[in-house]
């Protein structure tokens, strides 16, 4: 099953584009890769790039690919279309393909991808991809593309968004923490003075309400967010031809 993202960003066509593919300004907003380098190539070859994951502060996972791109295309939209590998034994992702595709929409772009791999180490891996890794690689793609949406419309940089997001998950957690345990509740009655023991019967129903509002309260308007984004696509999504024309990167 392949994964599939769309967002819809209010940004000019050309600002996008440059924004997703030079990699100085891709590896600023997309959560799966840490380092993205192109390769020297010669003229009118595909565009071979190297890419990079750190897994770990001691773990980087890296990796090849071939990209291409059509910037003129009779209906207005632009197609990107890329085959990548990685060698390295501990990256699940063994190779894989997919392609972006940029369709002017109002005063937006519709900013959509799709892809898919082979996981590697047999049957462990593809049941270790099935349950997590492809679901985590699916958010991700999503979170990303929220953080890109800030950055173009809100002027949001990547990094100020990753703080925003970190920011409201510790908040969460500290809410849901002390909704769960009762941690300052006797010194929260107490600023109601002679109204504490009323307050007291209520606290229960307090705790949950703060424990469902950490859970359920949907992000800030400036905190990046995967549940932003299309994962199903409105029709049947298609590879574009041009990825045919690629191959698998060595």
């Amino acid at each position: 099953m392949g994964l599939y993202i769309e967002a819809r960003i209010r940004a000019d066509l050309d600002e996008l584009w440059s924004a997703s593919q030079e990699p100085s300004r891709h590896q600023r907003w997309d959560l799966r890769f840490t380092e993205i380098e192109h390769l020297p190539r010669a003229e009118g070859e595909p565009q071979h790039f190297r890419y990079a994951t750190r897994v770990l502060p001691f773990l980087t996972v890296a990796g090849t690919g071939v990209s291409a791109g059509e910037t003129q295309r009779p209906d207005g939209s632009r197609t990107s279309a890329l085959r990548f590998a990685s060698p390295h034994p501990l990256s699940l992702l063994a190779e894989g393909s997919g392609y972006w595709r940029y369709v002017p929409d109002g005063d937006g772009v519709r900013f959509l991808t799709g892809y898919d791999y082979r996981p590697r180490w047999g049957r462990l891996g593809a049941v270790a991809d099935r349950l997590l890794f492809r679901p985590l690689m699916g958010w991700a793609t999503a979170w990303s593309f929220d953080r890109l949406r800030l950055w173009l419309e809100r002027g949001i940089t990547p990094e100020r968004a990753l703080f925003n997001w970190l920011t409201e998950i510790a908040v969460r957690v500290l809410v849901a923490g002390v909704a769960v345990t009762g941690l300052g509740l006797e010194s929260f009655l107490r600023l109601f003075g002679p109204f504490a023991a009323p307050m007291a019967y209520l606290s229960p129903l307090l705790l949950l309400v703060a424990l469902s509002l950490a859970l359920f309260l949907p992000p800030r308007a400036a905190t990046p967010a995967a549940r932003r984004c299309l994962r199903t696509p409105p029709t049947r999504a298609r590879a574009p031809r041009l990825l045919r024309t690629l191959e698998n990167p060595r």
